[in-house]
């Protein structure tokens, strides 16, 4: 019985401390749902009247709702069930929908933006300018409580710039910030005494950002835009940022976008100033452009860019060859020209990501310049360690597709890259070390160097995506250093299976990489008893279509060579053309001696004691500024000797100074045969 009392006065107490605790959830849901209400009464006079009659039924059912969801029937009561409710994401910037002549209708007073002086102004651009992301923007917005109205539209627009990327959740929980809600409703309060410029840049802004279009901002901001737009006195360029801000919300066929479009087009195009140029093109790059519209447009302002080249700044050189390549203008070549000219003088003055731009720009147009190449020489080195690391990978980026040997450069960059590997992402990893190695170049320090890749590999080795690691591997195999405990994993089946699944798979410039790395490594590396290359993963010519890792021989300088090459022997049967070995690579002309060095007919495949291989070198094997074979070349040459060939090197610098048939005939005997005296065959 002492029990039984015991146990239900156990049972009373847990009873009672359950309805302790469901009276702290109640209170706790009151007083959330206080607060909400307090948030209503003190909204804007403007919003609050639609919001009492449109939203307030929905957001006492929502609550209500949250409430009976998060306290059940008593029987399953539990403390760890107990849960509150949170303010609604976009709450005060998403507001209703409501119709324009209630927007000017309703009053307010609670506009709290005003000007700030010149200096504060700097002050605040300059802070804004330096911020790297959306939490430093916030913090900064909210050390600066009172703002002009071009700072809160700035604001907007440095937000979009670095949330571009990001996924609308993410966006949410930005704009549900107190700060920036309150930041909203000052430029929806204050639209109508805006700027034509800052009401642009609002409205724009707030469409990069996303923002829920049927917003009380969002409408207000159009809705004063469409008055303006009606005047047809708007500038060049806030009819350039509206037309993006309408092509935004409505498509490339709203009446908006065509309304402001044709007021731009009615401009005289030979007026327009630098700025509104670089508007104008940064207009059609972001939508308006696409698939030929507005290419009379497009073709103008090109011609008067074109004028205006010499002028330019850094921000306008690099905005407009941006713009050129995201509207695919390859008859722009003129102009691109001239900007990279123009670029020459602002290498020094151009931001980390301007720069990127030029570089990419000039890379897609296949275009270098010398005098652009000796001032890269010149800044890059000062800034290695230091620069951006998308900016520093797009240098050697540059150098590597345009075949540009610069020891400068290279020696800075792999001396930084020791000290700012851990800065930088696998793949820009993977494209440094591709650079050096298709171009040949080892530095003076490859020794840490290669230590550095090595211990990021260790370290990293499943962040690689597996074509970078491909492309690493491969690269550092061209400048003979052997990473044999990752070769290893690359020829597995389950790299094999992901190379696969990976964007293009296994295309034929993939397979010929893997087929060389497997034979750098039976060829140098005869100790190495890891898995193989399967069979079927290999090429039978490197020499293959399209992209390959040899380069075709050049016709014209050929045709030569082998017309010296008949004088020399005596008839063409002597040597054969274009042999595919047995090893995947294409030999450009194949000579076969006996054992007592006679030259033999080139279909004798008997009693042949010495196969010697003339590599004919034109200037597309070379790097472009230099006498120095290319990485893949040196590669070729490298294997063909470990093979048995004897490799005779034809160079085009040094065919070249031949004047005549007869200095042809002598040079390649001296070439090929070096210790022979006879002239004939």
């Amino acid at each position: 019985m002492v029990f039984v009392l015991q146990a239900e006065g156990r049972r009373s107490e847990k009873l009672r401390k359950h309805q302790f605790e469901d009276m702290v959830a109640l209170f706790t849901m009151a007083k959330t749902l206080a607060l909400r209400l307090h948030l209503l009464r003190h909204l804007d006079d403007q919003i609050l009247p639609s919001l009492k009659a449109c939203t307030g039924k929905r957001l006492v059912s929502r609550c209500l709702r949250t409430f009976t969801a998060c306290f059940p029937t008593r029987s399953n009561l539990s403390p760890r069930r107990i849960c509150t409710t949170e303010r609604d994401l976009l709450f005060l910037v998403a507001g209703t929908i409501r119709p324009y002549q209630e927007l000017l209708t309703s009053g307010s007073g609670l506009s709290l933006l005003h000007h700030l002086t010149s200096d504060e102004g700097h002050t605040f651009i300059k802070r804004l300018s330096s911020c790297t992301s959306s939490q430093q923007v916030l913090h900064l917005l909210r050390f600066y409580p009172v703002l002009s109205a071009p700072a809160a539209a700035s604001i907007l627009q440095k937000l979009a710039d670095l949330e571009q990327d990001a996924t609308c959740g993410l966006r949410e929980i930005l704009l549900s910030d107190l700060a920036l809600n309150k930041l909203c409703q000052r430029l929806e309060h204050d639209s109508a005494g805006l700027e034509d410029e800052v009401l642009v840049r609002a409205l724009l802004g707030c469409t990069r950002l996303y923002l829920d279009p049927q917003s009380c901002l969002v409408q207000r901001l159009v809705f004063e835009c469409q008055k303006r737009l009606d005047l047809e006195q708007l500038s060049v360029e806030a009819l350039c940022g509206l037309s993006r801000a309408f092509f935004a919300l409505e498509g490339p066929d709203g009446g908006m976008v065509k309304l402001a479009m044709n007021q731009l087009q009615n401009k005289e195009p030979a007026q327009l100033n630098m700025a509104e140029l670089v508007a104008v093109y940064c207009m059609l790059a972001n939508g308006l452009g696409e698939d030929g519209h507005y290419l009379e447009l497009l073709n103008e302002i090109n011609a008067q860019a074109l004028r205006q080249a010499q002028r330019m700044d850094p921000v306008a050189v690099s905005k407009i060859l941006g713009a050129l390549v995201t509207l695919r203008q390859n008859q722009a070549l003129p102009l691109v020209i001239a900007l990279c000219k123009q670029a020459v003088h602002h290498v020094q003055n151009f931001a980390d990501a301007e720069l990127t731009v030029v570089l990419s720009a000039l890379m897609h147009y296949g275009h270098s310049d010398h005098f652009l190449v000796e001032a890269l020489e010149r800044h890059v080195p000062k800034v290695a360690f230091t620069a951006h690391a998308e900016t520093v990978t797009k240098v050697m980026q540059y150098f590597q597709r345009r075949r540009i040997l610069s020891p400068p450069v290279f020696n800075t960059v792999a001396e930084s890259f020791v000290y700012r590997a851990e800065e930088y992402s696998t793949w820009q990893v993977s494209q440094q070390i591709a650079a050096l190695g298709d171009l040949g170049y080892l530095p003076p320090d490859a020794g840490r160097l290669f230590g550095k890749v090595e211990s990021v590999l260790h370290a990293r080795f499943s962040q690689f995506q597996p074509r970078a690691l491909l492309d690493l591997l491969y690269a550092s195999t061209l400048l003979q250093r052997y990473p044999l405990n990752f070769v290893s994993k690359v020829f597995s089946p389950y790299f094999m299976e992901q190379l696969q699944g990976e964007g293009n798979g296994l295309d034929p410039i993939v397979l010929a990489k893997l087929t060389q790395l497997y034979m750098t490594v039976k060829l140098e590396c005869p100790f190495y008893d890891g898995p193989r290359l399967s069979p079927k993963f290999r090429v039978k010519s490197f020499l293959a279509s399209g992209q390959s890792l040899e380069t075709h021989v050049e016709p014209q300088f050929y045709n030569a060579v082998k017309s010296g090459l008949v004088d020399l022997l005596g008839a063409r049967s002597y040597f054969a053309s274009r042999v595919l070995t047995p090893y995947c690579y294409t030999l450009d002309i194949e000579i076969k001696l006996d054992e007592e060095g006679y030259v033999l007919p080139a279909c004798h495949s008997e009693e042949v004691h010495k196969r010697i291989a003339l590599c004919i070198d034109g200037s597309k094997r070379f790097a472009a500024n230099a006498e120095k074979l290319l990485g893949k070349e040196a590669i070729k040459q490298r294997h063909l000797r470990i093979l048995g060939y004897e490799v005779v090197q034809i160079s085009y610098y040094e065919f070249e100074k031949l004047n005549n048939k007869e200095e042809v005939v002598e040079y390649l005997h001296k070439k090929i045969f070096p210790n022979s005296y006879r002239l004939s065959w």
